[in-house]
């Protein structure tokens, strides 16, 4: 059936039950000379006389009963299965499917999501931990948490932890062995940790001066693909290390640790929860976000 099908029979019903154009008219949003042109068209169409029409009043045919008893289920079905979406726009319930970096199931999801499944129960939550990159629709997630530098374009991302900060470190054993650097290209004499990417280059120290961004890259005693690792070499005194400053303020506050170069370590753009549709989110993810968020 055409969509102008449908339309003209959910008018026709409405005029037989109203019994009145004007009433009918208003109740379909249209004008009552409109609707008297639907309706005429839609007699010709079945070749049929559905309406008995008088100055006064409008009153469905034998033909038009008949039509009416016919369609008035379907149409009571149509309107109860639109009426029942209110259900799901409002109830929070079903299954989120995220990928999430390692850094974001420690942090953000650690913290925050044992509540959130407190709160929803009847929501399940599936998270798939992996650092590499996904492609979060081919593979079927709901959403994806990285680091907002690694997020496409056309994605929306929502920040869901603060601004960040990757600060250069070493022991104090390690400064007597080696004098702290004054500048990036004392780095060079260094002995450094590096972290292997799954594409299999050495992450690169993101620094900045004067505006402008730049790489270094470390000269590397010991390599890595775990953060731990990295950094119990670093709290060693073997070699310098480039982490996150959340993860080492107490050491550095009380001299465990010693910062160097803070001048070119700069604030970038911390966590964000990203999806790919720009329309109606589903209630549970929509859920998810507020609570990450909070």
């Amino acid at each position: 059936m055409e969509r102008n099908e449908l339309n003209d029979l959910l008018a026709f019903a409405t005029v037989a039950r109203e019994r009145s154009f004007t009433r009918a008219a208003a109740k379909l949003g249209i004008s009552p000379s409109a609707l008297s042109h639907a309706m005429r068209n839609l007699e010709a169409r079945l070749d049929v006389r559905l309406l008995a029409r008088t100055t006064r009043s409008v009153a469905p045919t034998e033909a038009g009963e008949r039509l009416l008893d016919t369609v008035s289920p379907a149409l009571a079905s149509i309107e109860e299965g639109l009426a029942s979406l209110a259900h799901w726009r409002n109830r929070v319930s079903g299954t989120v499917r995220v990928t999430a970096s390692t850094y974001a199931a420690q942090t953000v999801l650690l913290e925050k999501l044992p509540a959130f499944l407190l709160a929803h129960p009847e929501v399940k939550v599936e998270i798939n931990v992996e650092d590499r990159l996904s492609d979060i629709v081919s593979e079927g997630f709901d959403a994806g948490i990285r680091f907002h530098m690694s997020v496409d374009r056309d994605m929306i991302a929502i920040p869901v932890g603060p601004t960040l900060r990757a600060v250069i470190i070493g022991t104090p054993s390690y400064f007597k062995r080696y004098p702290p650097p004054k500048k990036p290209a004392d780095l060079k004499d260094h002995v450094s940790v590096g972290f292997r990417l799954r594409s299999g280059a050495i992450m690169p120290w993101d620094l900045e001066e004067d505006g402008r961004e730049f790489n270094v890259r470390p000269n590397c005693q010991f390599i890595a693909n775990d953060g731990a690792l990295m950094a119990a070499a670093v709290r060693s005194g073997a070699a310098l290390g480039y982490m996150m400053e959340e993860e080492v303020a107490d050491e550095i506050a009380d001299g465990r640790l010693i910062q160097v170069l803070d001048a070119w370590c700069v604030p970038f753009p911390g966590l964000h929860l990203y999806h790919p549709s720009r329309r109606q989110s589903p209630p549970a993810l929509r859920a998810l976000i507020t609570a990450l968020r909070t």
